[in-house]
């Protein structure tokens, strides 16, 4: 109830800041539709094995609307494979959200999208092959419960802030425990990007993340490189376990571009008698390559070789070359 009311605070503070705004007659409200579809037919190669499969693995569909310049809305849910066995799909509410937005300040409150990876998000740009290292290793939600603020006093540098509920948007509000965040991006020079993000909640134990990601930009051509970790993940104490993600891209003739990028996964001992790292199922590499075309605007299309080699001793390399699909409004 208390993160509730906080929500209903936080959502009457923007009502107010719209009153204040008052009415500009050269503005008119509008909206629009959210439609955005990633499927993929691929084929995963193990030990002789050979497994064929379709998937759907997202689909937002959703409205947005602008009251004013600087007010606006997003709802929308999200229907995608939950990874609880089978291949039975679920909608959540993925967004669902009022924000305020001038020229140096932001704010929003609802199921908001995180701040934690959505910049990397931005310069990876093949979030439909893949997701980013810590939204697809479990360092964090990309969506959840909360308020957040961001604020650039000057072009070079930004801050951000939020108070979340923790869970993601597939879970409201399982306990009392909140998430606290901090970033600061900068851009030291033109083209560069640098990026430092910490969070912490505590239950049982204090969970605590630190991240650190820097891309360049040139031209067609981008690059970026992420190393993050996290101490007891879950808020399970020893579970710590740390990633880096190295990626690039490059774009020509408009409608093409080529990519590749390469994660290591890592996780500790829980004691030293342990025979493995406490993550072990999930520790190793994972090697991606691909090329896109888009032939018209919405529509992506990309064939795409994946290879995982696990850092489990009886594990073996794994292979999945597949054709991937994103359509978006």
């Amino acid at each position: 109830m208390e993160q509730i009311k906080k929500l209903i605070i936080s959502s009457l503070l923007l009502l107010v800041i719209l009153r204040l705004e008052g009415q500009d007659d050269t503005f008119k409200p509008g909206g629009k539709p959210v439609f955005l579809l990633f499927n993929n037919i691929h084929a995963t190669f193990n030990s002789g094995n050979v497994a064929p499969a379709f998937e759907i693995t997202r689909l937002y569909l959703g409205y947005e609307y602008s009251f004013s310049r600087s007010l606006s809305a997003r709802a929308n849910i999200d229907i995608g494979n939950p990874g609880a066995g089978g291949l039975q799909m679920t909608a959540y509410v993925r967004h669902a959200y009022m924000r305020y937005q001038s020229d140096k300040f932001s704010a929003r409150t609802g199921m908001i999208g995180t701040d934690q990876f959505s910049l990397i998000d931005q310069h990876w740009g093949y979030r439909y092959v893949a997701k980013t290292l810590q939204d697809e290793y479990g360092f964090g939600p990309s969506a959840d419960l909360g308020a957040a603020v961001k604020y650039s006093p000057a072009k070079y540098i930004s801050l951000d802030a939020s108070v979340l509920n923790g869970e993601g948007f597939r879970r409201i509000e399982s306990d009392s425990a909140l998430k606290y965040t901090l970033g600061i991006t900068l851009t030291p020079v033109e083209n560069l990007k640098l990026r430092g993000y910490t969070d912490f909640m505590k239950k049982d134990a204090l969970q605590n993340t630190f991240s650190f990601f820097a891309a360049y930009t040139y031209d067609n051509a981008r690059v970026g490189v992420e190393y993050s970790m996290q101490k007891n993940n879950r808020m399970i104490s020893g579970h710590d376990f740390s990633g880096i993600s190295v990626f690039s891209s490059m774009s020509f003739y408009q409608y093409y571009s080529i990519f590749a990028r390469y994660d290591y996964v890592w996780s500790v001992k829980l004691t030293a008698l342990s025979p493995d790292p406490w993550n072990i199922a999930a520790d190793g590499h994972l090697l991606i390559a691909g090329f896109e075309f888009s032939p018209l605007k919405g529509i992506r299309i990309s064939p795409v070789f994946r290879g995982r080699i696990p850092a489990a001793k009886t594990g073996s390399f794994t292979a999945s070359p597949g054709l991937y699909f994103e359509i978006k409004l």
